[in-house]
């Protein structure tokens, strides 16, 4: 009797461990695809003067998951014009994506963005409550996006006080 449940347990656990796995890889996730093709998602890039203007792109491929507002990964290729003044974003830090989506590689990002050869950017500030937009483009033009917890979002997503010079945070957080 007790090998039988202890094989009723084990089975159980391998099928939990499988789900769990599966649903945190895969299932949670969705292609998304820019609002000019039917989509949602509006790449934006903000200027030096504040101003956000669209991001004209082209081979986009993007993930987007409804179970966190910082599950966003983005690569395509970007075409701005020399003259335009960007927004740096000195603290971009490019959180992994599944293995799967293979074009989206957060470590060889990552130092790509701390040798120079690639610059990250503010995309939109707040796309949702205390998350910012990053875009990064490399030397070649390739393009990659991520959502990263904004300085507001760290506290209020804590439960603290919004620091000074944030938005009143909306109702619930």
């Amino acid at each position: 009797m007790g090998k039988v449940l202890s094989i009723v347990i084990l089975i159980a656990a391998v099928i939990a461990g499988g789900a769990l796995y599966y649903l945190q890889v895969y299932h949670f996730y969705d292609e998304a695809r820019l609002a000019s093709e039917g989509g949602e998602v509006e790449m934006r890039i903000t200027l030096a003067g504040g101003q956000v203007i669209d991001l004209p792109v082209s081979d986009f491929r993007a993930i987007d998951a409804e179970s966190s507002p910082i599950r966003f990964r983005a690569c395509f290729t970007a075409h701005l014009p020399q003259d335009v003044g960007l927004v740096p974003y000195p603290a971009a830090e490019p959180l992994n994506a599944p293995s799967w989506f293979d074009c989206f590689d957060a470590k060889a990002l990552g130092a790509a963005l701390a040798e120079g050869r690639a610059r990250a950017y503010l995309g939109e500030e707040n796309i949702r409550y205390g998350i910012d937009r990053i875009i990064a483009i490399s030397e070649d033009g390739r393009g990659h996006a991520w959502h990263q917890i904004n300085r507001c979002g760290e506290k209020v997503f804590d439960g603290q006080p919004a620091p000074e010079g944030c938005p009143q945070p909306p109702q619930g957080n």
